[in-house]
Parts: C-alpha cells; structure tokens; sequence
C-alpha cells in the first residue's frame, strides 16, 4: 500500500527534473498524475527549457510505475488553461487530492547588469501568478472531494535569503520565491478548515536543468569565486531531485497530516548559515 495509494496529484512543470521526479514518485506511491508543462522557449529565459518530447518521457516513467497520466501542455500564467487541464484531469480520474505548484523559471546568471522589463514580467508571471492560477483553480476539487489535501509550492532557498547580484533576474527570482511564501500562508490559513494543507519547499541548488546549462557555466567562468558564495555547510555540491521530490511526498503523506503553513528548507544547511 503506497503512502499516497488511489489519490490524485497535479503538478506543473512536470517535463522534466523537479516536476518529473515529483511525478514519477508520486506513481511509485500509488497516486495517478496531471501533468502540465508550457513545452516550449520563454524568451528571456537563457538555458533550454523543456520539450514535449520530455513530456512524452514523464508519461512513460510514470505509466512504468503501473499508474495512469493525463499530460497536457499549457502556460501557467494562462488561468483559463490551467483551469481547463484541472477540469480535465478531474474528469479522468474522478477526484484531485494533491497540487504541486513547480512550475518555475530564472531569467539570469548573476552579472550581466540587465534591467529589462521583460525579465521581471516573465519571472512574476510563471514564478508567481502561475502558482497562484494553479492553486486558486484546483481548490474547488480538492474541497468537493471532502477528503482533506496537500497544497506543495516550490520556493527556493531565495525564498528565505536574499541572492548576491543586482540585476532584474535575481530580483525577480527572489522576490517571487518570496512571494509564493505569502500565497502559502494564506491559502494554509483559509484551507485549514477542509483539512487542506498548504507548504513551501526551499532547496538550495539542485542538479536540474535551470543549473546544468551552459549559461550557469559560463557566468562561473566569468566569476569563479561567485560558487564559493552559494556553497552549502554540508559537503553536497548540488542537491538530486530526489531529496525534493521525498519531501514533497513526505507533506502529502499521512505521516504529515498536521502540518500546514510550513516553510521546509530541504538545504543541506544553506539558509542557517
């Protein structure tokens, strides 16, 4: 009997890394998936981001594991997509226990100076209003379902700590990390009485794609004692998504059937230092 056996989960940004792994563990633990992925290039954003052909590879690892999938793709700042995928997942399976909000972008590497507008907006729209468009259009079917659920918001240690370089990006990406927190604990608030639980997660860097890419690369290159500032008290360079994905299904689980309005750092001491 898996810790999530016959519930449903929606996640964003399920194409590949975080929302993959969230997914793929999920289905080991006996839940069947909605996943939704934008699929496509958002311009400002400077490393590959990913494919339907990815998605096509989430559907496959989750169907492995014996569970169904409906795998749509759509942009989270997109309510009335968002909207149409929640109602379409519901209506394949029959009920919605459990959201992960993962969808998420970072427009910048640290120093290029760049105070374009489109950087910010494109930040703010998926890291923020995305996240709130996933949660405000799948409450309604967690709360028919009477059953209680698991909210999950991925932040980021950003979300605590402020990052280091002064250009639009690492605004942006910060002040959305932080913002999700505000999301969190009003939902956690407002949903307590369904027996709705609502979290954020805060990692410290993950070996995903938004890191693994050349851009990241290169601006290490340009700065090589920029890593030392974000090197973690553990001796773990990068975090695998694995450590995330457990802690997104250890918040869904029964185990942690009290805990709501919660910021977990999953950091390896990143945010205590």
């Amino acid at each position: 009997m898996g810790l999530v056996e016959g519930q449903v989960a929606f996640i964003t940004g399920a194409a590949r890394g975080l929302g993959r792994a969230d997914a793929v563990r999920f289905a080991q633990e006996g839940a069947d998936i909605i996943a939704l992925d934008i699929c496509e290039q958002i311009e400002s954003v400077p490393y590959p981001m990913g494919t339907p052909e990815d998605l096509e590879e989430t559907v496959r690892l989750v169907e492995k594991e014996g569970r169904r999938i409906v795998a749509h793709t759509g942009d989270t700042r997109d309510a009335a997509a968002v909207k149409k995928v929640v109602d379409a997942g519901v209506a394949a399976f029959g009920r919605l226990d459990i959201v992960v909000a993962n969808a998420g972008i970072c427009c910048s590497v640290g120093d290029d100076g760049s105070t374009d507008i489109p950087i910010w907006d494109d930040t703010i729209g998926v890291n923020v209003t995305g996240v709130w468009n996933t949660v405000r259009h799948s409450v309604p079917a967690i709360i028919e379902g009477a059953r209680g659920g698991s909210i999950t918001i991925m932040s980021s240690s950003a979300g605590i700590k402020g990052m280091l370089s002064l250009n639009a990006g690492d605004f942006a990406y910060t002040a959305s990390k932080h913002a999700v927190v505000g999301l969190m604990r009003s939902y956690a608030m407002g949903l307590a009485k369904h027996s709705i639980r609502v979290n954020t997660i805060h990692p410290t860097g993950v070996a995903t794609p938004m890191l693994l890419n050349p851009a990241v690369d290169a601006f290490i290159a340009r700065n090589p004692t920029a890593a030392e500032n974000y090197k973690n008290p553990m001796p773990v360079e990068l975090i695998d998504v694995d450590d995330i994905s457990n802690a997104v299904l250890w918040l869904a689980s029964p185990a942690a059937r009290f805990v709501t309005g919660v910021m977990l750092p999953v950091d390896a001491g990143f945010t205590a230092q």
